[in-house]
């Protein structure tokens, strides 16, 4: 098969081969750059039935790193508040290049993603990354919930139907979601999520949240 010359079965050898090489990689192009991402699994459980899509909201971790000198532009363990951070994929609350890269991703999974520059900060860069810098980042995409926030996922959180999410609330759906899933967690990764949803969104700091503030998501760029 790949002693034809046709430039279509050119094209499928190459990616056959990189596939042969290495299982685990996965080159992205975007139509309107002609660059690629870059997508490295560096783990997956052995459950990955839960993928990330388009609109789905995800809850992840990751760490910015430049390919030039690999130093370091941020990583979200060890911010201000140390949380993971929640955006909703495919709709631009995320550099394009990780929209792109976090697509298909599962629970539990840990990805090294590559960005050229026209798909990350492009020509004028942006705080420590300068312009016309390649960027990688590490996730661990630690959950997945429905988006974005809908009046129906409000009702099916809110147990008391009581128009307020409680901490304990949302915190009871997390685990039901998880355990549909089969995913063990620890009690302490429901808490940081649960403390990351209100640090962001209780904005008259109830302790609930109300329908406003569940469908009011904040802008979290990367």
């Amino acid at each position: 098969m790949c002693k034809m010359s046709q430039r279509f079965t050119f094209y499928f050898c190459l990616i056959l081969f990189l596939q042969i090489l290495n299982p685990f990689i996965v080159l992205i192009r975007a139509n309107e750059s002609n660059q690629d991402v870059k997508i490295e699994v560096t783990f997956l459980p052995e459950n990955c039935s839960q993928k990330a899509k388009r609109g789905d909201m995800l809850n992840a971790h990751y760490d910015g790193y430049l390919t030039k000198d690999g130093s370091q532009f941020y990583c979200s363990r060890s911010t201000n508040t140390g949380h993971p951070h929640w955006f909703v994929l495919g709709v631009g609350e995320v550099i394009k290049g990780l929209d792109l890269g976090l697509d298909g991703m599962c629970p539990g999974e840990k990805r090294k993603v590559t960005i050229p520059p026209s798909l990350a900060y492009g020509e004028t860069g942006k705080g420590p990354v300068p312009p016309n810098a390649t960027v990688v980042f590490e996730v661990e995409l630690l959950h997945i919930t429905r988006g974005p926030r809908s009046i129906e996922a409000f009702k099916e959180i809110d147990a008391d139907n009581d128009k307020a999410l409680t901490k304990e609330e949302i915190k009871e759906y997390l685990k039901m979601e998880a355990k549909k899933l089969n995913t063990n967690k620890d009690e302490s990764y429901f808490d940081d999520v649960v403390a990351d949803v209100f640090h962001k969104n209780d904005h008259d700091a109830d302790g609930t949240l109300s329908l406003k503030e569940y469908n009011v998501y904040g802008h979290d760029e990367l």
